[in-house]
């Protein structure tokens, strides 16, 4: 289930589970729900796809500064080697090469499959007569709930941010 704050920000995915409870509680509403109905032994309630806070939670606004793992690069690069457009064999690169300096920060990797990455090699891009298809930088905090669930439901797409946005504002 997607949870978004009470300002229908998404903030976070949980389990079926979890979001009944929040609603049981009171402390949740549904926004979006399914055909399928969950039973108990004394209720049926319509499965919940998308829950609302009732009461706004305080996000730390550096949660978008998680740690940099390959799923994370590659959703928010849309799956597509920043230097071909390949969706195929995808790897990562530093853009700037650590052997020359370049850090593992979000500003210095970017998706890249892996005859580019060969190419590239311990180059900079400039070097290698590369261009990328847009410069890396922090994403948007959308990507982590994207990269939290398998697939995105149709119902939760009106509420995130496409992978390539901007970062929100700190």
């Amino acid at each position: 289930m997607l949870v978004l704050n009470a300002s229908y920000e998404p903030i976070n995915v949980c389990t079926v589970r979890r979001a009944v409870v929040l609603l049981l509680k009171e402390k949740a509403e549904v926004i979006e729900q399914t055909e399928r109905e969950l039973h108990s032994a004394t209720t049926t309630l319509t499965r919940p796809a998308v829950i609302r806070l009732v009461s706004y939670v305080r996000v730390p606004r550096d949660t978008h500064r998680r740690k940099i793992t390959r799923r994370a690069v590659f959703a928010r690069d849309d799956w597509t080697c920043q230097y071909c457009g390949s969706r195929t064999q995808l790897t990562v690169d530093h853009v700037i090469p650590r052997s020359k300096g370049g850090g593992s920060t979000w500003d210095n990797i970017v998706a890249a499959c892996a005859p580019c990455n060969r190419r590239k090699g311990d180059s900079l891009p400039r070097q290698a007569g590369m261009a990328l298809a847009r410069p890396p930088r922090t994403p948007n905090p959308d990507i982590f709930i994207q990269v939290a669930s398998p697939t995105i439901p149709a119902t939760w797409k009106q509420y995130l941010g496409s992978p390539s946005s901007a970062p929100l504002a700190a």
